[in-house]
């Protein structure tokens, strides 16, 4: 076989995605808990000036329940501490449940806790609080960051918080319902200037159809997805999982791309566009790339998606 995961990784070098979004992660969780907390709420306000997150809809919602509710019963101490402990990733009832949410129930609950800090129901950070001068820096860096990637940076701070899954041994993993897939008639179809690959088409169309089921068929076997700035998750079966938990109700906005052959009639495919996301609608467009590698049968070996680091990046077609 001509390719391996890792060399397909390395398709369409020049792709530059932006690296500032790990690193900014990396200085996050190097912060105090208290500061790291702190800088959520600040830029969580700073954010809500000029986008709109949509509120969570109760499906997201009911599998945190129980846990939003034992923190609404905590004093202000004790609601510090939950938070702290979260942020600590300690070993608590609290962080282990957390730990076992999909990624929209984590976001959900960092959302309700924002509206009842505002509401004085979950203790506030404490009036003129001053962020450490690391927190400042790290706040800073956050502010000139692009609107999606602001977004990546938030989202994925909150996602790795509570205990580690890794030390819990086998548990249940815990996500909303997966919502019914668009009848074919609701369906719209995309076009990307310079592709007309079937594969390609289709997994635009099928994601924007939340059609999981067809959307994974296009895959061989052995094949791999990667996320931004994650490693590839390799098999059907685990791609599957990630579509359901992780990728209901995308808008995929691909715009051009460009086609290349490869090693033993192997194709390699870049397309560029944007991606909107359930939580901040169509008012922010993430800049994104899509770097397939397709097999002689026209399936998919591997897909990596990008968040390129500027617009300007979504004219960067050279391989």
């Amino acid at each position: 076989m001509p390719f391996t995961i890792d060399s397909a990784r390395g398709i369409f070098p020049n792709t530059l995605s932006a690296d500032a979004v790990p690193a900014t992660i990396a200085r996050f969780v190097q912060l105090s808990a208290e500061d790291q907390l702190a800088l959520i709420w600040f830029a969580y306000l700073e954010m809500g000036k000029t986008i709109t997150i949509a509120a969570p809809g109760a499906a997201n919602m009911q599998f945190a329940e129980g846990t939003m509710n034992q923190i609404r019963q905590m004093n202000f101490t004790e609601q510090s501490q939950a938070m702290c402990d979260l942020a600590n990733r300690a070993d608590t009832p609290v962080c282990r449940t957390y730990a076992t949410w999909s990624a929209n129930i984590k976001l959900g609950f960092w959302y309700q806790l924002g509206q009842w800090m505002e509401q004085g129901i979950v203790a506030p950070i404490p009036e003129g609080y001053q962020l450490s001068a690391n927190a400042s820096a790290v706040l800073q860096a956050i502010r000139g960051l692009d609107a999606g990637q602001q977004i990546t940076v938030l989202r994925n701070s909150v996602l790795d918080m509570g205990f580690d899954p890794n030390k819990m041994g086998s548990y249940e993993r815990v996500s909303e319902d997966v919502v019914v897939p668009k009848e074919i008639g609701e369906r719209s179809k995309v076009t990307i200037e310079g592709i007309d690959n079937a594969t390609v088409l289709s997994y635009m169309n099928n994601m924007n159809a939340n059609d999981f089921d067809a959307l994974i068929e296009l895959f061989t076997a052995d094949g791999a997805l990667q996320p931004p700035f994650q490693r590839p998750i390799v098999g059907k079966e685990a791609v599957f999982r990630f579509f359901r938990e992780e990728c209901q109700n995308l808008k995929l906005l691909p715009e051009r791309g460009i086609i290349e052959p490869a090693d033993e009639n192997y194709t390699q495919i870049k397309v560029t566009g944007k991606v909107q996301t359930p939580w901040f609608g169509a008012g922010v467009g993430m800049n994104m790339a899509w770097r397939f590698l397709l097999t002689p049968d026209n399936k998919i070996f591997f897909v990596a998606i990008d968040l390129l680091a500027s617009p300007k990046e979504l004219l960067n077609l050279t391989r």
